[in-house]
């Protein structure tokens, strides 16, 4: 006997269309939703500014696990950043192309890229490539490198919080604009 078959053998009738009945875990965070989380052409004001031609619209701030979830968006060719990360990172590419200087791969619109704990690369949009849009999940943090590997700045989920605040309170959205989003 399967696993489907035993739970249909289990369920009455409609049983399979009745909502769970008993609360959920203590302590749990609430689910939520952002609706046209991938509507990559969305209201500019959802876009936070981090360097020129550079911004991201943040979808998850995971304060309790120490990561975020956010759209990456670049419009312009050249290297972005040198970092190595602290935890591990999934990334799927939505729009444009992207790659690091340290692999032979790129990642072009619906690549999926995984980059492991302690990994330091320089991400480089190509010439050409108009906008880069990517979803990344981040696990930890990144420490910004020299190509020598000596620290240069760090970004991490507070610091992503603390610039979506600031931004959605400079453009009359208020600093709770992200309070949906933390977990």
């Amino acid at each position: 006997m399967t696993l489907k078959t035993d739970i249909r053998s289990r369920s009455k009738g409609d049983n399979l269309r009745i909502a769970y009945r008993h609360p959920q875990p203590a302590g749990m965070a609430p689910d939520f939703l952002v609706p046209g989380a991938l509507n990559l052409d969305c209201d500019e004001k959802l876009w936070v500014p981090q360097a020129d031609g550079v911004s991201f619209r943040p979808l998850n701030f995971n304060l309790s696990g120490g990561g975020f979830v956010n759209l990456l968006r670049v419009r312009r060719s050249g290297v972005i950043s040198r970092h190595r990360h602290g935890g591990a990172v999934h990334a799927f590419t939505l729009r444009g192309q992207w790659h690091y200087l340290e692999h032979s791969w790129m990642a072009t619109t619906g690549s999926y890229a995984f980059e492991p704990p302690g990994e330091t690369h320089t991400l480089v949009v190509p010439e050409g490539v108009d906008e880069m849009i990517t979803l990344f999940h981040v696990t930890g943090n990144y420490i910004y490198v020299d190509p020598d590997g000596q620290a240069l700045g760090y970004e991490d989920v507070y610091t992503k919080l603390d610039a979506a605040r600031a931004h959605y309170t400079e453009i009359g959205l208020g600093a709770s604009f992200v309070d949906s989003m933390i977990r």
